[in-house]
């Protein structure tokens, strides 16, 4: 992938059995992706994801890859780039965590930071260098909606995204003119078998949407795509809301 608003011929997944990352991939091998790195804690769900890719006619490798572990990262992501260039990698590993009970235990509030956060910004430095090297590719961040304003029923995920959300614009920033770039991705709530009987909310979405989404945006060139579209104009609201209304708000 030479034009960057060509689709992919090569994608590296990390969170390999991410529901939204492999919507993502199904989509996408469906249209032009020929090889798949799905890069994962090993596990029998990341084998099935492969085979389930497989299936579709990809040339599909797991790559063993902890998010916590960010010392092994770039000899585990180097040696993915090493066998030819890769158009695309799709960080899509996070956990949401529990805020309720995380309040009360702030190691378990500290393991939704280290991953959502120091993990996504080792990995991201890795793969944006080794895009950059290579000369083109895209580096696209699974970002949350929650980033833009944390609010009190999710402030420790929020923040988490909010950091992961800083740090991509800043990657993309940097990566400007190299012939790599970032794009970020900011869906609402993502309705998935994790988020499996959380209470929905207005402007939910599904990983099929957030495919479609990911798609369009990298046809478009795009830098930020909000999923539905419609949430770029309520964040930006809730964003600029004073904070003595924000709180009675009750979000």
């Amino acid at each position: 992938m030479k034009d960057a608003t060509e689709l992919p011929r090569s994608l590296l997944v990390l969170g390999g059995t991410s529901e939204i990352a492999l919507a993502t991939a199904r989509r996408l091998i469906a249209r032009r992706t020929r090889t798949v790195w799905l890069a994962g804690r090993p596990s029998l769900a990341l084998e099935n994801a492969a085979g389930s890719l497989r299936a579709l006619g990809a040339d599909v490798h797991t790559v063993a890859f902890d998010a916590l572990d960010p010392e092994s990262h770039e000899s585990v992501l180097g040696k993915v780039f090493a066998e030819g260039p890769v158009d695309l990698v799709l960080l899509a590993f996070g956990i949401l965590g529990d805020q309720a009970h995380d309040e009360r235990d702030p190691a378990r509030a500290v393991q939704v930071a280290r991953t959502n956060y120091t993990g996504a910004v080792s990995a991201g430095l890795v793969t944006g260098g080794a895009l950059q090297a290579q000369g083109h590719g895209c580096l696209v961040v699974l970002s949350a909606a929650a980033a833009e304003r944390a609010r009190r029923a999710d402030f420790i995920y929020g923040s988490s995204k909010a950091g992961l959300d800083a740090f991509a614009q800043g990657l993309g920033d940097a990566l400007h003119g190299t012939g790599a770039r970032v794009m970020v991705v900011r869906p609402g709530f993502v309705r998935t078998r994790r988020t499996a009987g959380r209470p929905r909310t207005p402007f939910a979405t599904t990983p099929e949407a957030v495919a479609t989404a990911i798609e369009l945006g990298l046809r478009r060139g795009s830098e930020t795509v909000w999923v539905p579209g419609a949430l770029r104009l309520l964040m930006s609201a809730l964003r600029h809301t004073p904070r003595s209304l924000f709180r009675r708000l009750g979000l």
